[in-house]
């Protein structure tokens, strides 16, 4: 679990700015009312962002200091890295999962009553430089040929708007640490992680009134963490599946 030192660094909001190819993962945190959040975002043209699940022996990461470790004795090194979308209990993805261009499981087209399975949901993908969020449906019909692509649900935000699904509701009292992720630009991805629990509306809200995101993905809730050494954060909460994660 996230120590109280590591929640203050978000609350009492905790600024990293990194420029350059060298240093070009930049978080920040922003209280919005008396909710904290903490966003970062990674440039994809300086830097690389990659999509974990497995070791080399074919055991799940689960943990980020696992994958750090694994990277470190390959002579590279993990700056940055959040859960990447919902699991079954092997830790292997629910959804759609595509590793350096190869498509390991399949598009999931599920309706039912759970998160992930709320309508829409979307795939987070990247292709060179260039990232982006769009509905399942979508992904199905134009069927991109992604670098990376992981698929969580529901989507947050959806055409500027957001979205309608029953877990959406403004009046709701449930509430989560939650993350999530958008691309405010082609080039640019945006990890967002809130520090206290808010309901999904709250969460949506932040991608498209402070990040102006038209397009936005949930990945997931209590199992929400953060690995950014520059902010002291290296969450260790429940094992997860899928890892985003820059690299060097």
């Amino acid at each position: 679990m996230r120590s109280s030192t590591q929640r203050l660094l978000g609350a009492l909001g905790a600024l990293l700015f990194c420029t350059g190819a060298a240093q070009a993962v930049e978080c920040d945190a922003k209280t919005v009312g008396d909710k904290p959040f903490t966003a970062c975002r990674v440039d994809l043209n300086s830097e690389r962002l990659e999509l974990f699940w497995r070791d080399d022996g074919g055991r799940p990461y689960r943990q980020f200091s696992a994958l750090r470790d694994a990277l470190e004795a390959k002579g590279k090194k993990l700056v940055f890295a959040v859960n990447a979308g919902m699991y079954k209990p092997d830790f292997s993805p629910v959804g759609l999962f595509v590793a350096d261009g190869r498509e390991q499981v399949t598009l999931n087209h599920h309706v039912g009553s759970g998160n992930f399975s709320q309508q829409p949901n979307g795939v987070f993908l990247v292709d060179g430089h260039s990232a982006r969020v769009m509905t399942t449906d979508d992904y199905g019909r134009e069927s991109p040929k992604p670098f990376l692509a992981t698929q969580s649900g529901p989507m947050l935000v959806h055409e500027g708007e957001i979205t309608t699904s029953a877990v959406m509701d403004p009046h709701s009292t449930s509430r989560k640490i939650r993350n999530g992720v958008c691309a405010p630009a082609p080039d640019a991805v945006a990890f967002v992680i809130s520090e206290s629990p808010v309901t999904f509306y709250e969460f949506a809200s932040y991608f498209r009134d402070s990040l102006h995101c038209r397009e936005a993905l949930y990945l997931d809730g209590s199992i929400s963490s953060l690995y950014a050494p520059r902010l002291n954060r290296d969450d260790r909460g429940p094992d997860m599946g899928p890892i985003l994660g820059v690299v060097r």
